[in-house]
């Protein structure tokens, strides 16, 4: 009795997916190589061979295998959306919103794809383009608060600007949502800045991220469990004299938010010897898969040589997709790393460590008034929260100031301001790298931006932003309470 051809594809197939969802990526990324050539015109086997491609870090095959996925059925929204995310951690501009273009027309009265085609364009610095198309949606949904928050995110608003008659209106509707109420106020929030309405401001801030905070409640505990408990893993680590560090080699650019860490990566970046990275989040994730998570984090200093070794290798795949072949080091702009900072010292030799400081009012300014991704960042909803976690990075620092020095570099966002020129030459030195006149005119070196300061950093060094908490000073007073006889600087 002969065996159906079809059933044993199936069977192998699904024997892949179980493998997948094991976290055995590369054995069923053998199967599903297999499967290819024996059945190369089936768009699912493609379509899987992308994501394991993926999640073993290798971009040249994911692109390869989603591209042909879509050849064969660029109507289905799952490959269209994997292949939007592999073309856009490549950087491909062009190609990701051609795909974008695809999706909307599968479903053109959809608002998301094109929201997200709208915030891509910003990401591509075609604010313009993106206006225009954030717009237009808004026209067609004006009860849709969220388009409100993401145009006001990015451009100027004019007193004159109906936008703002419409958002009134809507913040006062009977039936807006939680998340409608949230977003409007940010919106409403930025456009009073920007108009000069300062008095306006905090009121719509005060609704927006107390709405957020009934939505995604904070855990202090929480939080301060997870730091010390990362912390006291560390405890006497030394370095590990087999590990050669990853290739590329990072340069870790670490901060709190709104501190200019953007900044600081971008002037790096322009290096003809390096590439952004941007927020990657590799490390911290690789350091719990192996050694426990948050509070739970095993004793370092008891761990056997392999773990070290298995850490390396799996961040250095990790970091794949982001990197570029042809430069030597790639930027890594990762809120959190700085907790491991006693991990990747001793497993990375080759890395360099960039701190980044800012007036602490300024930095819980622009925290207070930004909205972040929901769920992320949840403190940032309280001015006195605010207060404790810049207090608590601020201590934390001060730790690896005494465990590890000389082992980073430390620079202040005012001073950067006020001296580009010779802040930046001694960003390149820290970063390990010879100077280039290039790295003054990163504004224009265009690339992927993926954070809120991505407006910003396409423009010059500018000064204005600078001591702006005295603008709201009385409004401040919750964090400047909490902050306590601490020194500001």
């Amino acid at each position: 009795m002969q065996t159906n051809p079809i059933n044993i594809i199936k069977s192998t197939y699904d024997q892949a997916l179980a493998l997948a969802r094991q976290g055995d990526f590369r054995k069923a990324a053998g199967l599903l190589d297999g499967l290819a050539l024996k059945a190369p015109n089936q768009p699912e086997i493609h379509f899987q061979r992308a994501r394991m491609a993926d999640k073993l870090g290798d971009p040249e095959k994911r692109l390869s295998s989603i591209d042909r996925a879509v050849a064969l059925r660029g109507t289905e929204p799952a490959i269209l959306n994997e292949a939007i995310a592999a073309h856009k951690s490549a950087g491909h501009h062009d190609i990701v919103l051609k795909l974008y273009d695809s999706l909307i027309a599968l479903d053109p009265k959809a608002i998301k794809p094109q929201a997200e085609k709208a915030l891509y364009l910003q990401t591509a610095g075609r604010f313009d383009e993106s206006e225009k198309l954030l717009r237009k949606l808004q026209k067609k949904n004006p009860h849709d608060a969220e388009l409100y928050r993401m145009l006001a995110t990015t451009i100027r608003i004019a007193p004159n600007d109906p936008m703002i008659g419409a958002m009134r209106r809507l913040a006062n509707h009977p039936r807006l949502s939680a998340q409608g109420r949230m977003h409007i106020n940010f919106a409403l929030a930025k456009a009073m800045e920007d108009t000069k309405n300062i008095a306006k401001v905090f009121p719509h801030l005060r609704v927006a991220n107390k709405t957020q905070a009934e939505l995604f409640p904070d855990d202090p505990a929480a939080r301060a469990a997870e730091h010390q408990g990362v912390l006291n893993a560390q405890e006497g680590l030394a370095p590990i004299s087999a590990s050669q560090g990853t290739d590329p080699a990072l340069i870790f650019v670490t901060g709190l938010p709104r501190s200019g860490t953007t900044l600081v990566e971008q002037i790096i970046a322009s290096h003809s010897q390096v590439h952004a990275g941007g927020e990657m989040a590799t490390a911290l994730r690789t350091a719990y898969s192996i050694f426990g998570q948050g509070a739970e984090m095993r004793s370092l200093s008891d761990e056997p040589a392999q773990s070290f070794q298995s850490f390396v290798a799996r961040l250095s795949a990790a970091n794949r997709p982001y990197a570029d072949t042809s430069k030597p080091n790639l930027t890594d702009k990762s809120i959190m790393a700085f907790l491991i900072y006693g991990l990747l010292h001793a497993t990375l030799p080759n890395a360099r460590f960039i701190v980044v400081h800012r007036d602490p009012r300024d930095i819980a300014l622009s925290i207070y008034k930004n909205h972040f991704n929901s769920g992320t960042h949840r403190y940032a909803n309280d001015l006195a929260s605010i207060a404790e976690v810049i207090k608590s990075f601020r201590k934390i620092i001060a730790h690896w100031r005494a465990v590890l020095p000389d082992r980073f570099a430390e620079i202040h966002y005012e001073d950067l301001v006020l001296e580009p020129e010779t802040q930046s030459r001694k960003l390149i030195t820290a970063a390990g790298l010879d100077w280039e006149d290039q790295c003054l005119n990163f504004h224009k070196k265009g690339g992927t931006i993926k954070t809120l300061s991505l407006h910003q950093v396409r423009q010059p060094i500018y000064k204005s932003s600078a001591a702006a908490w005295r603008r709201y000073e009385t409004e401040l007073q919750p964090f400047i309470d909490a902050w306590g006889d601490t020194p500001w600087d």
